[in-house]
């Protein structure tokens, strides 16, 4: 299949060289500027924690329906036939799942920018959520017997056995930035996965799992306005980098390539929505293209930027027309066998 039905890969083009992390008035600039963030995240946070409803997992769970797998206890192995959701659901659900495990990584790659004062407080609990979100998706998935166990547990051992490195040179308004883009682009998957489970106890699940992302997603994508207000150039290349060289966290996934393109012909994530249901909204938001003040090297980050976006959209409009000659020769092939 073309690389362009990759999600993964079609938003990674032209990926600019972002500053050196290493030297040390780079760093130091990165610190103070967290620094000043501070206030608003504090205000954030208190915003986040007066309108986040608390839920538990368990009541979204269809225990009844759980039976004991075969091993020490001795109950019944499982057999393909007990996978009722639609593959391309399946194959969602696990790629969520195993995102989500991989929570230790990206905990890290968070906190390292530091723990003190209210951004402290937002990484714990937005840790807490976040695991919150795949206790509840493996407890549906092995109750319901919806996918093999075991090779479940290997998914996962491999996968977080090899970890999270943050991209070279994301400094902390780059981790912030690609919260903002990333939890949105999650709420979209969970939500129409949950849909194209037909399962309604699926869907109600990942509909709750999706009203904390964009909760997140509103939390960092306040912290990249009041950035613009700070420091204008910066945060337009910061965004400019996140933007152009945006991948989904669990692109390390195996078989991700394959995965991610059967996810975009069911239209759960595909390059039309990234571009037109997550990227351009927060950037509509933000006031990417009506902002003033910029300078020269903002100026030219978001000419790039715009130029990114143009070619984005004219390789959504391609995938999206190949995909209707896959689905019809898919259509063709299940008719004629």
């Amino acid at each position: 299949m073309p690389p362009i039905d990759r999600p993964d890969q079609a938003v990674r083009l032209d990926r600019p060289v972002r500053p050196d992390r290493s030297d040390r008035s780079t760093a130091r600039a990165e610190h103070s500027l967290l620094a000043e963030l501070q206030p608003v995240v504090e205000d954030n946070l208190h915003r986040h924690l007066g309108v986040a409803r608390e839920w538990f997992p368990h009541e979204y769970i269809p225990w009844d329906e759980g039976r004991t797998f075969d091993g020490p206890l001795g109950g019944e192995p499982w057999t393909r036939a007990e996978a009722t959701l639609p593959e391309v659901a399946r194959t969602s659900l696990v790629v969520n799942l195993l995102t989500e495990d991989n929570l230790p990584g990206y905990h890290f790659a968070v906190a390292e920018f530091g723990k003190d004062g209210a951004w402290g407080h937002w990484v714990d609990r937005w840790t807490a959520e976040e695991a919150r979100h795949g206790a509840a998706l493996r407890d549906y998935l092995l109750v319901t017997r919806a996918v093999d166990p075991r090779a479940l547990e290997r998914a996962r051992m491999a996968h977080m056995s090899a970890g999270y490195d943050r991209p070279d040179g994301f400094s902390a308004l780059h981790a912030i930035a690609y919260a903002a883009f990333q939890e949105l682009a999650t709420r979209i998957s969970h939500r129409n996965t949950g849909q194209a489970s037909t399962d309604p106890v699926c869907d109600a699940l990942l509909a709750r799992i999706a009203a904390d992302e964009n909760l997140h997603m509103v939390f960092y994508r306040n912290l990249v306005e009041a950035a613009f207000e700070l420091a204008p150039d910066t945060t337009m290349e910061v965004v400019r980098d996140v933007v152009v060289g945006f991948e989904m966290p669990g692109s390390t996934i195996r078989d991700f390539g394959r995965k991610s393109a059967e996810i975009a012909i069911a239209g759960i994530y595909d390059l039309r929505l990234h571009h037109d249901s997550v990227v351009m909204p927060i950037l509509r938001k933000l006031r990417v293209f009506e902002r003033g003040g910029l300078g020269p090297a903002g100026d030219a980050a978001r000419e790039e930027l715009a130029a990114f976006l143009a070619r984005l959209d004219g390789k959504a409009t391609s995938f999206t027309a190949r995909r209707e000659g896959i689905r019809a020769a898919r259509a063709r092939r299940e008719a004629a066998a």
